[in-house]
């Protein structure tokens, strides 16, 4: 059967971003089975001994509780779970000394489909045929901001500044407000922070900056804080999440053991949350019970805070340095190498300047030495001019062993060498 798309189905039925090269990386491994593979592509986290446990043991408090019956054999209200939304109020009223009530806060199936609700929302074309831009202000970005608009065009990212420690080999993103446009065509605004895939920490100033800009057109900003405090904490920078009127606070339960789950949320303003919440009404009446029920009792007793910070945290950070610690003995020196400064998240960013190939291509080339990592390339949605950096970075994630990240970066520095020799040879 070859049945007709329409437009929207021709444009949901293709691939986006890292999806679109998950193929190849797939029968890369299966071709591959009994080799040795230094899989460093992945964004699932791993799972933890005592993150499992703890959502074993809240699993149990529920099946052992009369509410089970409630939470599953029944449908719920389109806001969420109850007893989560008052769980959330409760710790970010006391943590954040903030005034929420249970109408600030939506709970979606997973951050990614908060996005597409706000995207197609508030981004796109209005009834009177005018244009509403939705506009990534730090390219790069998360690459799944590529496919939740229904209106692609709506799409628009801006150039960074690079602040960079040549030798040091460190570098950071940082927003270029002479270049970010935000105005009355404008729909909203989106980014992640930490970022995936850089692990760039926008400061507490450049949030509220970008909220500024947004404010005098009542233009909703998102900010993505899948990898944020406090949970999951995967900051190793110190980072306070920014509230304000026209600021949405996103969040995902992913990173702290319930990828599967797909558990969003979202803290703002009233006002945004009811739209975001019709348009949940109307695509699926309300997300699964069971993940929000266990989540609720994580949050009640402390125990998932604690396991962020002392558990989900230092895991990670420490990933980053042995990563950190063995670019710096195996890559040479004298090559144009910079790693993105480790700020959060669960991924590495390496830019190599001037590389004689592009990003897809050396990813070819560390194939055939093992290793797998995710084209940088991949990363850049919404950015419409050509700007060669976007071929030259690589995102290495930090979910292998600490063997596999030592022997992958490794032979990641003895490939990087030979491209660049071969390349100062023909010159």
């Amino acid at each position: 059967m070859n049945p007709a798309l329409t437009q929207i189905g021709t444009q949901m039925s293709n691939l986006t971003g890292v999806r679109a090269i998950m193929k190849d990386i797939n029968e890369t491994l299966r071709a591959g089975a009994g080799q040795e593979l230094n899989n460093l592509s992945a964004g699932n986290p791993l799972i933890l001994p005592e993150v499992e446990q703890l959502w074993r043991d809240c699993t149990a408090e529920l099946l052992a509780s009369s509410e089970y019956g409630e939470v599953v054999c029944r449908y719920g209200s389109s806001q969420g779970y109850t007893p989560l939304i008052e769980a959330i109020a409760n710790d970010f009223n006391k943590r954040y000394g903030l005034n929420l009530s249970d109408r600030n806060i939506l709970i979606t199936p997973g951050s990614q489909s908060l996005y597409f609700y706000a995207a197609n929302s508030f981004g796109g074309y209005t009834n009177s045929g005018e244009l509403k831009q939705i506009v990534l202000p730090l390219s790069p970005d998360y690459t799944g901001y590529g496919g939740v608009c229904l209106v692609p065009e709506a799409l628009i990212a801006y150039k960074p500044t690079l602040d960079i420690d040549e030798t040091a080999h460190r570098f950071k993103y940082r927003p270029d407000f002479n270049q970010l446009s935000i105005s009355e065509n404008t729909g909203c605004v989106i980014f992640s922070r930490p970022c995936n895939p850089t692990g760039n920490v926008l400061s507490d100033d450049e949030v509220k900056k970008i909220a500024a800009l947004a404010a005098p057109y009542d233009v909703p900003v998102l900010v993505d804080s899948a990898y944020a405090p406090p949970f999951p904490a995967l900051n190793f920078t110190e980072m306070t999440p920014v509230f304000g009127n026209n600021t949405l606070h996103c969040m995902s339960l992913s990173k702290v053991g319930l990828p599967g789950e797909r558990i969003g949320i979202a803290i703002g303003d009233e006002k945004m949350i009811q739209v975001l919440e019709s348009f949940q009404t109307n695509l699926c009446i309300h997300p699964s019970r069971y993940g929000q029920a266990i989540a609720a009792l994580a949050i009640n007793s402390g125990a998932l805070p604690i396991m962020a910070e002392q558990v989900i945290r230092p895991f990670y950070q420490n990933k980053f340095a042995v990563l950190e610690n063995t670019l710096e003995t195996a890559m040479s020196k004298d090559l144009p190498w910079f790693l993105h400064r480790g700020e959060g998240a669960i991924f590495a960013w390496l830019w190599l300047q001037d590389l004689p190939i592009t990003d897809w291509e050396f990813y070819q080339q560390l194939k055939q030495v093992g290793v797998i990592v995710v084209p940088g390339s991949t990363f850049f949605p919404g950015l419409r001019e050509e700007w060669q950096h976007k071929h030259q970075c690589l995102r290495i994630s930090l979910t292998g062993s600490d063997e596999e990240i030592v022997t992958g970066m490794q032979r990641l520095a003895k490939v990087a060498e030979e491209v660049y020799q071969k390349s100062y040879k023909v010159a």
